[in-house]
């Protein structure tokens, strides 16, 4: 005897709602292959920015905020050379003597300009990165284009970090238009920070010691940690208690004899 109606019904209402659960288990399984298999697939938020500037602002920022963490933990350098190895952070000195009795002589005189430099340098291959994939973004979305590259410029200026891009890019479809204002805006207080950094270095190097209670009554939102090591090097630690932002170094001065 033949199956009823209903019951045919029935079976085919189960057999179209397991097609539809296996078609949907496949698009999540092929989109989480295109996400760890393509990796452009998984920065496609940045092809979703309004305008060029937007797109390298997107694209640009989480590096530019690594390398700015990076080289704060490490005394102002990305790879140390004259260093200490303190809780697995290789911290450059900054002021340093090797001999006893003898103050420290400032390492980095220029500090601010040398932090500047050591930012470009740890950006430079994704800067290249970033405006090689906005080129080819604009030549998908149908337009000629002409990128003109240029030197990048870091600034550290109060409360923020400024990176300077000199690049043109002129994109033309129906008609043409030029973008040459490139840059990115990290707030950060960094500026701040070597600047309190230097007067401890001028401390030290003056005197062999520096009181950190003056700049914590200075700046309220200050912390500044002096961690003596057995060698006679002395870490200091400077820390916004706002957001956490910190910047630490070494310095060895006026060692006594043990």
């Amino acid at each position: 005897m033949g199956e009823s109606a209903e019951k045919k019904g029935v079976k085919n209402h189960k057999g179209q709602v397991t097609i539809f659960i296996i078609i949907a288990v496949l698009v999540v399984a092929i989109g989480v292959l295109i996400y760890f298999f393509l990796p452009q697939a998984g920065t496609g938020i940045v092809s979703e920015a309004k305008n060029p500037e937007e797109f390298i602002q997107f694209c640009l920022e989480e590096k530019i905020e690594d390398t700015v963490k990076k080289l704060s933990l490490q005394g102002g350098s990305i790879e140390p050379e004259h260093h200490i190895l303190y809780q697995d952070e290789k911290i450059e000195y900054l002021c340093y003597t090797g001999e006893f009795f003898i103050t420290c002589v400032i390492q980095q005189p220029l500090l601010k300009q040398s932090i500047e430099s050591e930012i470009e340098n740890g950006i430079r291959e994704e800067v290249g990165n970033c405006f090689e994939a906005l080129k080819e973004s604009s030549i998908g979305s149908g337009y000629s284009v002409d990128l003109r590259t240029g030197p990048t410029s870091v600034e550290l200026l109060p409360k923020r970090i400024v990176t300077s891009f000199d690049y043109v890019l002129t994109l033309t479809k129906a008609e043409t238009e030029t973008h040459d204002s490139f840059s990115v805006i990290l707030n950060n207080n960094l500026y701040e920070l070597v600047g309190i950094t230097n007067s401890i270095l001028d401390l030290e190097s003056r005197y062999g010691e520096a009181e950190t209670t003056i700049y914590m009554n200075y700046y309220p939102d200050l912390k500044v940690e002096k961690l003596k090591q057995g060698d006679g090097t002395t870490i200091y630690v400077l820390t916004d208690r706002n957001d956490g932002n910190k910047f630490q170094f070494a310095v060895r001065s006026r060692v006594l004899r043990s």
